[in-house]
């Protein structure tokens, strides 16, 4: 175990390990976020059967982890690549690039799950654009709306463009105005793309974070 442990921290096999670890994290992080929100939601909202509720369940989860383990895995590649180009040296722009290409390929097709996720990160991008308070917050408001009529969803044209510009956005934000995102999803990207970059052994690496 010691010899693979030792192997696991070479420091030439790290940039892919890393991409291994942030997949892993990205499927237990959407696990762990899709589950219980669709489970409240079938039990409040659901219709039919308690087999077909599950399902739906279990097919919101799936495509959240697997989506999330995806865009990590291919985000964290992208990066790699764009190093590899530029002698080893990461650019200002390569986390944008990386984001707008991820976003466009995992999130640019519509559906109810990517356009939850989509709406999610745009939000906080335009909010990062806000001033900034004198001492960081600890909750963020909260507040309702309702309606009458019954929303369209986006143009899938438009929404490919627009998964992309988000993710491009949240990616660059997170690297180079981090102190911008909501603490919320700042402490999420943490977990998605930083700690996939550290384990100590085999366990740390795909069983538990570090």
């Amino acid at each position: 175990m010691s010899s693979i442990n030792q192997w696991l921290l070479d420091p030439r096999i790290h940039d892919y390990l890393a991409i291994v670890k942030g997949a892993r994290n990205g499927f237990v992080y959407g696990v762990k976020v899709r589950f219980p929100h669709a489970l409240i939601m079938a039990i409040l909202f659901g219709r039919g059967d308690w087999r077909s509720r599950f399902l739906v369940i279990y097919k919101a989860t799936k495509q959240h982890a697997f989506n999330l383990a995806k865009f990590v895995s291919l985000y964290k590649t992208l990066l790699l690549l764009q190093r590899k180009a530029n002698g080893g040296k990461q650019r200002g722009a390569d986390t944008f690039v990386a984001g707008l290409l991820g976003g466009y390929v995992v999130f640019g097709d519509r559906s109810a799950v990517n356009e939850q996720i989509v709406l999610y990160v745009v939000s906080r991008v335009i909010a990062s654009f806000m001033p900034r308070a004198s001492s960081p917050y600890s909750k963020a408001p909260a507040g309702a709306s309702g309606s009458v009529v019954k929303p369209i969803p986006p143009d899938p044209r438009y929404f490919s463009v627009f998964a992309a510009l988000s993710w491009g956005a949240v990616m660059w934000l997170f690297q180079h105005r981090g102190e911008a995102i909501q603490p919320g999803m700042f402490n999420s990207m943490t977990y998605l793309y930083r700690d996939s970059e550290v384990w100590t052994d085999l366990r740390t690496l795909l069983w538990h974070n570090t």
